[in-house]
C-alpha cells in the first residue's frame, strides 16, 4: 500500500465575515471549510499557471511507429 504524503498544517486568520461566507459556500457544495479553501487555492494556482505539474510520462520503449511515405508532389 502506498502512503500519502503528510498534509501541511497552516494557521489562517480570517475576518469573521469572510469565514462565515466561506463556511456557507462550503456547505452549499458539501465540503468542509478546509476543503473549500484548498479547492479555491488550487483553482487560483491553476489559473495563474503556478500549480506544480506531475512529472511527464516516460516515452514508450521500443521501435518508433512507422510513418507513411509522403504523398507524391
Amino acid at each position: 500500500m502506498t502512503e500519502r504524503p503528510q498534509r501541511k498544517q497552516v494557521l489562517l486568520r480570517l475576518d469573521p465575515a469572510v469565514h462565515e461566507a466561506l463556511a456557507r459556500w462550503a456547505a452549499d457544495e458539501l465540503r468542509s471549510a478546509n476543503a473549500q479553501i484548498e479547492f479555491l487555492l488550487r483553482k487560483a494556482l491553476t489559473d495563474a499557471g503556478r500549480l506544480p505539474r506531475p512529472p511527464a510520462r516516460l516515452p514508450k520503449r521500443g521501435r518508433p511507429p512507422k510513418t507513411p511515405p509522403p504523398p507524391p508532389a
